[in-house]
């Protein structure tokens, strides 16, 4: 009996075991990444073998840029949310990233042209995977197709906070929260939304009490029926009337 034939055994199965799972990580990453094809063996065995998954819980605290560059995160499972926030602590969210959807601005400290602070919370538990900021940093800066996604989500993810500034600064309320409650309509694909008044005002970048008085508004005008932390929508070509004005 010799143990180094059983040592070297041994380390043949964890080498493959590695390889199995980078192999493994490496098709998941490929759906996140228009790229891939274009990166080198050794890029992809980079990224690989830095990519970390993580789990939150709803609710959770997950990055802000003053204090930290947590680096990009892919969504395998859940929802995040990314919002901004005054000194007084009301939130503007400022968009969503679904599942199967990659978000740059967590990398943000790599990019000098990002100067507005941003948070990231779980919108849902959710599971991500997370590329360290300077892998990613030194693809971008060599190779000019991940440089050219960078910039690609950058400017989609710049039209999304865009539009919901506009939003806030030139549609009234009333307006805002229908268009609000049909795209959650559209999006969960129920009638129903479970979600409580402070959720929605954090969505919507408005304070609950004004969210509580439209709402309330709205059922008196027979568009909602309002119960303990759900808004089901009675009259959904009333509110889509209301948002197209």
């Amino acid at each position: 009996f010799h143990l180094s034939g059983l040592f070297q055994t041994s380390a043949g199965n964890s080498r493959e075991r590695g390889e199995y799972m980078e192999k493994e990580k490496g098709g998941q990453l490929k759906d996140f990444f228009p790229f891939w094809e274009k990166l080198t063996a050794a890029e992809m065995e980079s990224i690989c073998r830095s990519a970390a998954e993580m789990t939150y819980s709803r609710g959770s605290f997950i990055h802000k840029a003053s204090e930290d560059c947590v680096g990009v995160i892919l969504v395998q499972a859940g929802a995040l949310r990314v919002y901004i926030q005054s000194e007084d602590g009301r939130d503007i969210t400022l968009f969503r990233i679904e599942e199967g959807e990659a978000c740059i601005l967590s990398a943000s400290c790599f990019m000098q042209e990002i100067t507005f602070e941003i948070l990231i919370d779980a919108e849902e538990d959710s599971r991500v995977t997370v590329i360290p900021t300077a892998v990613f940093k030194k693809l971008s800066d060599e190779n000019i197709y991940v440089e050219n996604f960078v910039y690609k989500q950058t400017t989609e993810r710049f039209s999304d906070v865009m539009w919901t500034m506009q939003q806030i600064l030139f549609m009234s309320f009333d307006r805002r929260l229908a268009v609000f409650l049909i795209d959650e309509s559209a999006k969960t694909g129920k009638d129903t939304l479970t979600m409580t008044h402070d959720q929605i005002a954090k969505y919507t970048g408005s304070a609950r009490e004004v969210v509580s008085r439209m709402l309330k508004y709205f059922e008196n005008e027979g568009m909602v029926e309002l119960g303990r932390g759900r808004v089901r929508l009675k009259d959904k070509k009333r509110l889509k009337e209301l948002a197209r004005q």
